[in-house]
């Protein structure tokens, strides 16, 4: 049986769904370093790159519009609305991805010929029939997460995640037996994703069923409002621009009131990705003068593969909290219980610091180890470090425009995005011809701080956050030190054992860098007082044991 999940357990759901398919991704990464060369990396990660864009294109921002909408309609006790505004997702995400599946194939050359990588067109035209599938997914997920099922978007994306990366792998395996070269197999390995689209789709049809049969069995009044959510009424339900005359639900007036609402949370959500293809796709241009030709080969092929792919998995937690907390704060702010906003935001937010920032330092104080151990060498190191030192500041961007989006200022963190993407496109051009790949990273951080600032300014003008208030000193030191000894620890353990085979070395050096920044940082936080019991209660119920001991004990010990 299905059943609806609380913000806590839903956001593990998600969460743990999420680092699964990262490390999934990260798998697929890895064998590249060893599979192709520079070329093919490249066109690897071109292809997804822009892929990424057009299916955001494609589902136009539905499906946290439809989480939200669908979300409140039941709250309302209109499942009826809620249906056919899902109906009306689904055609949507049918006909955009058909069209952009084809406009993404015959397009290909063009960008070729913009990012200076003609080897990419192969890829990209492999990988737009996912398209085809993806959107429909989306949409799906959108709905399910407005009845607070989170396990079934989850359970898809891991079904994906499998048949993307191991089909793609052993169809890019076979097309270099057959000696076709890097072109063909980096486009092999991309249709990987067709197969993770067809997956997933089948995955969402199994749980559409199941859900349909268990809402025709439900002995409870179709139209009840239920108590959990009756706080969901929104001026923008009785709007006409969403029904006719007669009270009738359109599809036009459900595509003008989607819209309104997601088109903000697309340009929030594809800014992330804006940055990378933006990276990707002008790197040759904006670098040409700082590297040689071999060089930015080289580089591009590292930044692609391993950077962006290492540094993508601090952000995981802030993009389950996302998509977790916007119909919980939609919920409390509709209602203007202004108190539950603000714990509910203040919670997500230093759920984030706590948990979000020592994956970044661990990768950022221990790249050359980690680089070293996954992929084939250590080259790169220094854009992983540094890309996932801004993830730091990108996880409380995302987090931040969740909370704006949940109080229903969407255009208001699109205004903030649209300004921070303004200034990654200044400084990355002023930075790029003298700082290489390390002047578009600062250009990224530059976007991710803005919007940060922006966003938080805007939410302390509606509700007052209290995140760590008088702790932040404190907390910013254990980072601090965190980190220090991290790196030490690395430098340390490689130094020692640089006579050993490099795999080995880095290792060690990794497991030492892990268990010191990760040790001293949760110790720093308990002795430091940073931690406190009402944040312990927050956790997952298998780490409030261990943590409430460890409180005693530092209480004890201070005392």
């Amino acid at each position: 049986m299905l059943k609806k999940e609380s913000l806590l357990k839903g956001t593990i759901i998600l969460a743990a769904a999420a680092l699964v398919a990262r490390f999934l991704g990260l798998f697929q990464r890895i064998p590249l370093d060893y599979m192709l060369g520079n070329e093919g990396n490249i066109a690897f990660t071109n292809a997804n790159q822009v892929y990424m864009i057009v299916l955001m294109i494609a589902t136009a921002g539905f499906p946290s519009a439809i989480s939200k909408m669908v979300s409140e309609r039941y709250a309302l006790g209109r499942p009826d609305e809620a249906q056919r505004i899902y109906r009306a997702g689904l055609l949507f995400g049918l006909i955009a991805g058909f069209v952009l599946a084809i406009a993404l194939y015959v397009l290909a050359p063009l960008y070729g010929a913009i990012s200076k990588e003609p080897g990419s067109v192969l890829a990209i035209r492999a990988i737009a029939p996912a398209l085809l599938f993806f959107p429909l997914v989306a949409m799906m997920r959108g709905y399910f997460q407005g009845r607070q099922m989170m396990s079934v978007g989850g359970t898809s994306q891991i079904v994906e995640q499998f048949a993307r990366v191991i089909l793609g792998l052993l169809l890019g395996w076979l097309v270099l037996e057959l000696g076709w070269g890097d072109r063909w197999a980096a486009a092999a390995i991309t249709f990987g994703s067709v197969f993770g689209g067809i997956a997933a789709f089948a995955v969402m049809l199994r749980f559409a069923r199941k859900l349909k049969k268990q809402d025709a069995s439900s002995r409870k009044p179709a139209r009840r409002m239920s108590a959990e959510a009756s706080a969901a009424l929104r001026p923008s339900f009785s709007s006409p621009s969403a029904k006719t005359q007669s009270g009738t639900l359109t599809n036009r007036g459900i595509y003008k009131e989607i819209l309104s609402m997601s088109i903000p949370s697309l340009v929030t959500s594809m800014s992330i990705n804006v940055l990378l293809l933006f990276d990707v796709m002008l790197f040759n241009r904006l670098t040409g003068n700082f590297y040689t030709l071999v060089e930015s080969k080289a580089v591009a092929a590292d930044y692609g593969i391993k950077a962006i792919s290492l540094a993508g998995i601090p952000p995981i937690l802030a993009i389950a909290l996302g998509s977790s907390i916007i119909p919980i704060i939609s919920s409390a702010f509709s209602l203007k219980n202004m108190d539950e906003v603000r714990r509910q935001a203040s919670m997500v937010m230093r759920i984030v610091c706590f948990t979000g920032v020592p994956v970044a330092l661990l990768l950022t104080v221990a790249s050359f180890s980690v680089t070293g151990l996954l992929f084939a060498g250590p080259s790169g190191s220094g854009p992983v470090a540094a890309l996932s030192a801004a993830a730091i500041l990108q996880i409380t961007m995302m987090t931040s425009n969740s909370i704006i989006y949940g109080m229903g200022k969407p255009k208001l963190s699109m205004t903030h995005t649209l300004i921070g993407l303004g200034l990654k496109v200044a400084v990355s051009i002023a930075l790029g011809p003298f700082l290489g790949i390390y002047g578009l990273i600062i250009g990224s951080a530059v976007c991710f701080i803005v919007v940060t600032m922006l966003n938080l300014r805007s939410i302390n003008g509606i509700v007052k956050l209290q995140v760590l208030g008088a702790r932040w000193v404190p907390y910013i030191a254990a980072v601090a030190l965190s980190a220090l000894a991290g790196w030490g620890a690395e430098l340390g353990v490689l130094s020692l054992t640089s006579t050993w085979a490099n795999k080995l070395s880095y290792l060690l050096a990794a497991i030492a860098a892990a268990a010191v920044v990760g040790g001293l940082y949760v110790v720093l936080l308990l002795m430091l007082r940073v931690i406190r019991p009402e944040d312990v209660t927050a956790l997952p119920r298998p780490l409030r044991g261990p943590f409430n001991k460890l409180l005693r004990v530092f209480q004890r010990a201070g005392a």
